[in-house]
């Protein structure tokens, strides 16, 4: 893991002056071992594992990505996944769809039709339409590989269930929020939405997801 980014100390000041919640979720989450937004620097293994995830809980995807990861050796690469059978994926937990992806995943950056070094040069927008080009990466997917792997400022993912309850118990709204209160937040917080999301994301659950 990386080292928290470089924007994070002056988006924590920025966001602070902007927004009294988000400025008491700071403070509440300040320590000396406060845990921020980090990267793994590893595309392959944060796709395989936004993959693994979709649909199902935090807890559910975690105990299959670890048999997963066990599967793999604790290698986890292209080479490696291709070489597993279809049963041995699926006695890990992994359906026919996530399977597919993965495997599909495997072979495009071997074959090179899917190069990751292409998005460090795009913008938010094009690196999300170039990543949902994948088989089984959609939007949400793409925001989390944009926010974790390359630790974008401004990801502002609204698909994300725990981001909109989050929303809703901290800003005393329905669920699920208003659309034109989340488009209302996500311009008051730009250019540093990944922060706020980091902060909204532990007010309910405090220990924090990496993909």
């Amino acid at each position: 893991m990386t080292k928290e980014p470089k924007y994070w100390k002056k988006a924590k000041k920025y966001l602070s002056k902007k927004d009294k919640v988000i400025s008491n979720l700071i403070r509440n989450y300040r320590s000396p071992s406060e845990i921020t937004l980090t990267s793994r620097k590893d595309i392959f293994f944060s796709l395989c594992k936004s993959i693994i995830g979709q649909q199902i809980s935090v807890a559910a995807a975690n105990a299959v990505f670890l048999k997963f990861k066990k599967k793999c050796k604790k290698k986890i690469n292209p080479k490696v996944v291709l070489k597993l059978t279809k049963a041995q994926l699926r006695s890990c937990g992994l359906s026919r769809q996530k399977i597919s992806g993965i495997k599909n995943l495997s072979k495009q950056i071997l074959d090179k039709s899917f190069n990751p070094k292409l998005i460090k040069k795009m913008s938010d927008e094009e690196a999300i339409i170039y990543l949902c080009n994948l088989k089984q990466i959609g939007r949400w997917s793409a925001e989390m590989i944009l926010l974790f792997t390359y630790n974008r400022s401004n990801i502002w993912p609204v698909q994300d269930i725990g981001l909109l309850r989050a929303i809703s118990k901290n800003y005393k709204k329905k669920y699920l929020p208003p659309e034109k209160f989340v488009k209302f937040l996500e311009k008051k917080f730009s250019p540093y939405c990944s922060v706020a999301t980091w902060y909204l994301w532990r007010s309910i659950d405090p220990e924090p997801i990496q993909y």
